[in-house]
């Protein structure tokens, strides 16, 4: 059987959210005075949803009250800065492009709530990506199949012939989960050698590699 469908992560794999993201975590913290986030260290706690990022990024002291509080916080100021720095990475909008030129059934799934997918996709991609899942009830947050598994139901394909796309973690594990093949990409969040250790077999290191990887997949 041949793949013709492709699932892509967001964040890290098809769009560099790390800045505004980053900013929002940091929004939060100066304002009640904690200590702000570096870098790899808002890195470092992506992948598993906002919430996650927060838990991660706040001092072990604060209450689940507190918590709540400062999380939406964190969305309000998110929803309204998510497009500052944003921007798809290098040469993805061209590979979207080549994928469905060569008929390739596309979605994008995303840890990001329903309606924070949905404007980032129309925003980014336009029509590229027809199908975008994120979080909304019913579904369960990756890396459990829920997502993926709803992506293809739209899209009229199956896990044997669809390949999942993502860049940390947590995409492989949702690929492992979901039946799908997956490649790994290397300008994300996570760097070649979690993919090695996770003994994932197809890494992308450009974006043009994916349509590669693909094609040979194919042949």
């Amino acid at each position: 059987m041949k793949y013709t469908t492709i699932i892509f992560d967001c964040d890290g794999t098809l769009l560099d959210t790390l800045t505004d993201l980053r900013n929002a975590v940091n929004h939060v913290l100066h304002l009640h005075k904690f200590p702000e986030r570096s870098v790899p260290q808002v890195k470092a706690a992506l992948g598993n949803g906002v919430a996650h990022l927060m838990r991660e990024s706040l001092p072990d002291s604060v209450t689940d009250d507190e918590f709540n509080t400062y999380l939406d916080e964190f969305k309000t100021y998110y929803g309204e800065h998510l497009q500052d720095y944003t921007a798809p990475y290098p040469g993805i909008l061209d590979v979207l492009d080549t994928l469905r030129s060569k008929g390739y059934k596309l979605a994008v799934v995303s840890n990001k709530i329903q309606e924070g997918i949905t404007p980032l996709n129309k925003e980014y991609f336009g029509d590229r990506l027809p199908v975008a899942i994120g979080e909304r009830p019913g579904l369960q947050r990756k890396p459990a199949p829920d997502m993926v598994l709803q992506a293809l139901k739209e899209l009229g394909s199956t896990p044997e012939e669809s390949i999942y796309i993502g860049d940390s973690e947590v995409d492989v594990a949702t690929a492992n989960n979901s039946g799908l093949l997956c490649i790994g990409v290397t300008w994300g969040f996570r760097d070649e050698t979690l993919h090695h250790e996770l003994g994932v077999q197809y890494i992308a290191r450009k974006a043009e590699d994916i349509v590669t990887i693909i094609d040979e997949l194919n042949r």
